[in-house]
Parts: structure tokens; C-alpha cells; sequence
């Protein structure tokens, strides 16, 4: 865990990330109180409702990285108006997390660490039940991160309010 050392006059992108069912989502939804009130004016973003409101139905490797850099550029817009992005996506592309690191000036990645057998065996999404191609960690290879500011392992084993307590706690620690 690497600390942060926060650029003035810049909003904070929290880029969450992890495989589909992780609990990416239901953190960020539960922690984005907890950023409005410690740093200030917040937005918060759904990879899944990006791609609703952005129309944009491509699901193979070359068309989700393109979307993850339209994520990428939406946070950075919005973070250079000095508010915060608290954003949920899978965007497990190496290259996507290198361009954030490099363009984005307050950049925490939290990685939502979950193993796909644990997502599957807890019924966490039903695209894992679709025969369908074209999946995180199925059919695609995800880039696991190996240097995120934050883990945040989830087994399924403590509720999401514990791992939301968690992740303020390293937040916290993470952020000068």
C-alpha cells in the first residue's frame, strides 16, 4: 500500500475495480458518504451505468478497454474540476490502470479482490451462468492489479459493511 500525496486545486478519482460480482458496487455505494464529508464534493459513477447512458453494447477485449479510456477521460475531466469521482468498473487492463496513474493527479486504485470460483459459488452475478462469451475472468483474461493503492479482499465471509469500514480506514491511511 503506497501512500498518496494529494495535488492541490484536484478532485480525487477512487477507481475501484475487480471482476464482476466482487462487490465493487455495493462498497462504492456504501463509502461515497464517507468521501463527501472527508474531501468534499463527489461524484459518484457505475461502469455498468456509463455503458447504459453511453449506448455502447461492445463487449469483446479491444471494446471494453476502449471504454474503460472514455471512464478514464470522464474522471479526469470531472477530478480537474477539483470534485472528487468515486467510479466502479471492472477495467482489469494493465494499460488503462497506467494511463489513470499518469493522467489522473489524485489517482487511488482500490482493487476489490474476490476469487471468481467464490463470486460463482455465492450466486453473486448471473452473467457467470450465461453461456454467452465474452466474460471477465471466463472468456477473458483479466489483468489482475498487482500494485493497487488499496486491497480490499472480499471471500464472502463478512458483510459488506465490514469491508466498507475497511476500506475508510485505509483510505485514511492511503491519503496525505
Amino acid at each position: 500500500m503506497s501512500k498518496i500525496k494529494l495535488k492541490k486545486n484536484k478532485g480525487i478519482v477512487f477507481w475501484i475495480t475487480g471482476l464482476s460480482g466482487s462487490g465493487k458496487t455495493s462498497i462504492s455505494k456504501k463509502i461515497l458518504p464517507f468521501i463527501k464529508k472527508k474531501f468534499g464534493p463527489t461524484l459518484a459513477f457505475s461502469g455498468d451505468e456509463l455503458r447504459k447512458i453511453l449506448n455502447y453494447k461492445k463487449y469483446d477485449r479491444k471494446d471494453r478497454l476502449q471504454i474503460g479510456y472514455i471512464y478514464s477521460s470522464i474522471c479526469q475531466n470531472v477530478s480537474d474540476k477539483q470534485i472528487n469521482v468515486v467510479i466502479d468498473v471492472v477495467g482489469l487492463f494493465d494499460q488503462l490502470r497506467k494511463k489513470n496513474r499518469k493522467k489522473i493527479k489524485n489517482y487511488c486504485e482500490i482493487y476489490i479482490k474476490s476469487s471468481l470460483n467464490k463470486i460463482i459459488e455465492n450466486g453473486k452475478k448471473k452473467i457467470y451462468f450465461n453461456k454467452r462469451n465474452k466474460i471477465w475472468g471466463v472468456n477473458i483474461n483479466p489483468e489482475f492489479p498487482i500494485n493497487s493503492h488499496i486491497v480490499i479482499n472480499n471471500d464472502f465471509d463478512r458483510p459488506i459493511s465490514a469491508l466498507t469500514k475497511e476500506l475508510k480506514n485505509k483510505i485514511l491511511n492511503t491519503i496525505k
